[in-house]
Order: C-alpha cells, then structure tokens, then sequence
C-alpha cells in the first residue's frame, strides 16, 4: 500500500507539472446545472447550490454567487489528477461534474458533495431535511473557502439545522481521512487568509471520533482555488500539490465509508 502511495505521490508530481489551465477566472454571474444526462455508476463531483437564484443569505451577502466560486475549473482539475493516480473512473465532462440543490432527490446518488463559501449559505426546511437525510444515509460532504468567525458562526448555525445533536471536532494527521490515499502527515498549511490559520473540523457519527466523518470544514482554508489555479503561475505548485492530495483523500474516504 506504501508503494502505492509513493507512486501515486509522484504521478500526482509529474501530472502537474506536465499539465497546465489556460484560464484565469474570476467572478461567475450565472452557472448552468449540468453534469451527465443520466447517472451511469460513476464517480461524479457534485457541488451544491444554495440561496437559488439570488447572491448572499446566511448573514452576509455579495455580488457574485458564493457556491459557484471556482466552478467550474477547481472540479474539471481535480477530476483529472483523479483520474490519472487512482482507478477511480470519474466523469471528466467540460463542466467537471454536477450542480444539485441540497433537496434534490438525485443527491443520493453520489457520495461525496462541496460546498463553497458556506458563510452566505441559508437554508430552507425542505433543503434542511434533504441535507440530514443524505448525511445519515452515507453522504459525505466537504466545506471550503470560508474563514473567521463570522463565517464559521453562519456554518455552525445552518449545521445545527440540519443536525442539531451533533458537535464539531477539530481534526488532526491521524484521521483515516487524511491517510485513505496518499499519506498526510502534517495538516500544517500556509494562510490562505492573511492572519487566519488553516483549521479542519470534523461532524462525526454519534459525536464519536472513531464513527464515520460526515463532514469536514476547511476553515480558513480555500482548496478550490488551489485547484482552479493549478500551473497558471498564481499558486506555487506544491500548495496545489497539497490541496490535490486533501481532495483525493476525501473523496477516497467518501468511496469507502
């Protein structure tokens, strides 16, 4: 398995460096719903819309719409590398994957959801039952690119909506998570955020550490926008080198729990 790794380690190294995004993005003002016409048994990376329709709700609002931020080149990036150092089959359409709601029925067809920027997210009762149904039934969900405490205080708040028993937990190295593909012995990363340090939490079954991780919160970190901007020049290539492997590791750990 350690052989595995290593190599996996090293093709990830060499894809990178051999592949390059040609765009530069920056605030998207609409974003179609797209994906495969029809689910196949594939892996497919979803993101999840909220706020439909309109930009902001939680307590905090913009311009552009906050879950679509990096779409659709962060997903496109990680679905390649992927491909390329797992035998992971997944959907490589120019889109990078999915759009669903949170109360979408076809949710529960893929295990592993993103969400980005969840200090705007508000939820309505519909979407709220939708999103503990998916978590209690396997789902496995990631949130990213949000930091300080008013943006962790809107996440805490939706979070007790929709699972209100449960606590979050900061995670450490030693978590499966972080060892379910490539080894990840340090979670101490650079800030994304000047003055913010990287922080992982985790929501777990029962409030017990050692059941399954439901969800985990990149606070004060941004790994979408270290895969957006893979080889263009704006991210040095091991801070995406890392940020590849955490999105790899979690939706290994997705696959298998």
């Amino acid at each position: 398995v350690t052989g595995v790794k290593q190599f996996g380690a090293a093709l990830l190294l060499a894809f990178l460096l051999a592949a390059g995004v040609a765009a530069v993005g920056g605030a998207v003002d609409s974003v179609p719903v797209s994906g495969p016409a029809t689910f196949d048994g594939r892996f497919v990376f979803v993101r999840l819309r909220y706020a439909d329709g309109y930009s902001g709700g939680g307590f905090f609002y913009r311009q552009d719409l906050p879950w679509a931020h990096d779409y659709p080149r962060a997903e496109q990036n990680l679905m390649k590398i992927l491909d390329e150092v797992t035998f992971i089959d997944p959907y490589l359409g120019a889109d990078g994957g999915t759009i669903l709601t949170l109360d979408d029925p076809a949710l529960f067809n893929y295990p592993f959801a993103y969400m980005s920027e969840p200090g705007y997210w508000t939820l309505s009762e519909d979407e709220t039952i939708g999103l503990r149904n998916y978590l209690l039934k396997g789902g496995f969900l990631i949130f990213d690119d949000f930091h300080a405490d008013d943006h962790w205080y809107n996440l805490e708040t939706q979070m007790k909506k929709v699972l209100p028993d449960l606590r979050w937990f900061q995670l450490d190295a030693s978590h499966p998570v972080y060892h379910s593909f490539f080894d990840i012995d340090s979670l101490e990363y650079d800030e994304v955020y000047p003055g913010d340090i990287p922080i992982f939490f985790g929501l777990f079954e029962n409030n017990d550490p050692q059941d399954r991780l439901v969800a985990v919160a990149n606070h004060n970190n941004d790994i979408g926008e270290a895969w957006e901007f893979s080889m263009t020049g704006w991210i040095p290539i091991d801070l995406s080198n890392e940020a590849f492997k955490l999105g790899v590791n979690y939706i290994m750990y997705a696959m298998t729990h």
